[in-house]
């Protein structure tokens, strides 16, 4: 059995937080937990199941030109990997209070990204149970690309969330 790989950015805060999260449901016998910060496409590409998990960047960034995050230097990268005979799934945090409009919004430019380099996602999750008034991050089926989590205002929630999600994709991934 192969490992998984759980891209994640960025380091530290609630991604690192719910990545450990997202390890200790699958196993960690079965992750590799790998920061986007320092990653190349080689790194994605040594791996046939890949799980990217990522944060929003909050409204009050949105118009500083000079914010940098830990996906800025990895997001291009991903247009030198091949995703095609990939096993792709994504994980987006927001938080539905401060951004009701752009709930999970940065799901939508990474799962758009891994589509066009070739990846059939997995892992859609309905918006049931979710509250916000719009996100971007919905596919044609009225789902999220992948699982949502508002660590900042349900934190409660996200546990059990993780193990649905785990479940979920358990038999896509063969572990």
């Amino acid at each position: 059995m192969s490992k998984i790989a759980l891209f994640f950015g960025p380091v530290g805060g609630n991604v690192d937080k719910v990545t450990k999260m997202l390890a200790d449901t699958i196993g960690h016998d079965k992750v590799d937990i790998i920061p986007v910060v320092n990653s190349k496409a080689s790194d994605v590409d040594a791996y046939d199941k890949v799980i990217f998990l990522s944060s929003a960047i909050g409204l009050d960034q949105w118009d500083m030109v000079d914010v940098k995050d830990d996906w800025d230097r990895f997001f291009p990268e991903l247009d030198n990997v091949n995703f095609a005979n990939k096993t792709v799934a994504v994980l987006g945090l927001g938080d539905h209070i401060k951004y009701p409009s752009h709930f999970v919004g940065s799901m939508v430019t990474l799962a758009e990204k891994l589509i066009e380099q070739g990846a059939k996602l997995v892992g859609e999750v309905p918006t049931n149970g979710y509250t916000f008034d719009e996100s971007d991050a919905l596919n044609s089926n009225g789902n999220f690309y992948g699982l949502a989590i508002d660590e900042d205002n349900e934190e409660e929630l996200t546990q059990e969330r993780i193990n649905r999600w785990v479940e979920q994709i358990k038999p896509i991934f063969g572990f």
